[in-house]
């Protein structure tokens, strides 16, 4: 007995060190990039244009651009994957293929993400001509988090009780009624949080966008889909690898970097409580 309970000490205490390092690790991330960047942030910094080849003025481009991109990306994506989650739940037959599609799905969801940038040039800019856009890096990114709303999308389906779904059918509503008014209401919280968790994500990739949609420095907003863009995470690598003044440049990285970490946190922030009123909202 004694032997288990100093087994049993040990794998907690080996726990508790693990989560310590993590914890640790992150605060000491925060605190770095709170501590450099908070400096240059202001209300000029977040709304104007750059000025001076990126060693003054804003990143209020950057800022939109990143927007567009995620907003593009989800536009795409949602849409697309919750019919394919739709599908592979209620519809196919759980045979091997779907099996093999599921695998396939959550292959996709670990290939890194420059292989999806590489992708999105040969598709978007090169063949199908639409050039180094908001356009090709939108579709690019949707690619990118569409495992992860598939999957997200499938998991809330299957957790609504097989229940619900009898009695709508046996009160004589169809298939795709069932579909509409029962089963998607109440997995609705399931897909907002996959959905917003893959903006996050979106927002904060750097390869994908960096062959299809970006460029280093413009004067100008975009105009229409076709239009270059700049982009938080880009933004962050090229002040810190193609600028030629170091000593301005990379305070504006930072601060950037800030803006760029505390956009994420507030999207992941904004899924945690709507998935909680959700949660909150079910009868079952």
């Amino acid at each position: 007995m004694n032997k288990r309970r100093f087994k049993e000490k040990l794998a907690y205490s080996f726990l508790i060190a693990m989560i310590s390092i993590i914890v640790l690790s992150i605060c000491i991330m925060f605190y770095f990039i709170i501590s450099r960047g908070i400096r240059v942030i202001n209300w000029e910094f977040l709304t104007q244009m750059p000025r001076k080849a990126m060693t003054a003025g804003g990143i209020f481009p950057a800022i939109l651009g990143t927007f567009y991109l995620t907003m593009g990306a989800i536009c795409f994506a949602l849409p697309l994957g919750v019919s394919a989650a739709i599908y592979l739940n209620e519809y196919a037959v759980q045979n091997r293929l779907v099996r093999i599609v599921r695998i396939s799905i959550n292959n996709l969801a670990g290939v890194p993400s420059v292989v999806f940038g590489l992708f999105g040039l040969a598709i978007f800019v090169k063949f199908l001509n639409f050039g180094v856009s908001i356009l090709s890096g939108s579709l690019t990114l949707g690619i990118l988090i569409l495992p992860t709303i598939i999957r997200a999308s499938e998991e809330a389906l299957s957790a609504v009780p097989n229940s619900f779904r009898e009695a709508s059918l046996a009160l004589g509503a169809t298939k795709w009624q069932t579909i509409q008014k029962v089963v998607l209401p109440n997995s609705f919280s399931g897909i907002l949080t996959g959905a917003i968790l893959s903006i996050g994500r979106a927002a904060g990739e750097t390869a994908p966008i960096l062959f299809t949609a970006v460029t280093f420095y413009s004067m100008r907003l975009p105009k229409s889909i076709f239009s270059e863009v700049q982009a938080l995470p880009y933004h962050i690598y090229a002040l810190m690898t193609e600028g030629t003044h170091p000593e301005s440049q990379v305070a504006i990285a930072y601060g950037t970097a800030l803006v760029l970490v505390l956009l994420v946190l507030g999207l992941n922030l904004i899924a945690v409580i709507l998935r909680n009123q959700f949660r909150r909202s079910k009868k079952w």
